[in-house]
């Protein structure tokens, strides 16, 4: 896996309009009356990347929500945040519970406008809990829970139940 480094205090003029943009828009959303057509459009326009039956609630909060892949059937609840510099893919079937944070970037320790990312997987029937936070680089394995208010900083095998900060494992499903 390499790490994509971006240097957010030298950012083009294009691609600082795109970030002002996409603040704007999540700013938007967050005011729009869910499920109307409006909020609709507005999730794809964000997050163009997503498969059938997806439920997001807002408020959303995140950077380079266009980077955000989700599947079928997934469902992300209120107070989301997705810093998703690094990338993101949510597979089929996943709940994201209130306050979940999946954290794809972190600032270089030398030169703090930087920041350096790594993708995020979470896999098929995943269930993250309430105020969760997954960190640069993970994989979470198909059929696995993270618990409540749990750091992940190590991936996560397939049909395990994590918890904890630092995340350990508590037991194979």
């Amino acid at each position: 896996m390499k790490e994509l480094r971006i240097d957010c205090a030298n950012l083009s003029d294009k691609e600082a309009e795109i970030w002002k943009q996409e603040i704007r828009d999540i700013w938007k959303l967050n005011q729009t009356m869910p499920y109307s057509s409006e909020y609709e459009e507005l999730l794809k326009k964000i997050i163009p990347n997503q498969g059938k039956n997806v439920d997001i609630r807002t408020p959303i909060k995140g950077v380079n929500l266009s980077k955000v892949k989700i599947g079928n059937n997934v469902v992300i609840m209120n107070g989301s945040l997705m810093m998703a510099s690094g990338g993101i893919i949510i597979e089929d079937g996943t709940m994201l519970a209130a306050n979940v944070q999946l954290i794809s970037n972190n600032h270089d320790l030398e030169r703090r406008s930087i920041i350096t990312c790594l993708p995020i997987h979470i896999k098929k029937n995943c269930w993250i809990g309430a105020g969760a936070t997954i960190l640069r680089g993970i994989t979470i394995g198909e059929n696995s829970v993270v618990g409540a208010g749990s750091v992940v900083t190590k991936d996560v095998p397939d049909n395990t139940i994590v918890a904890g900060n630092p995340a350990k494992i508590i037991r194979k499903i």
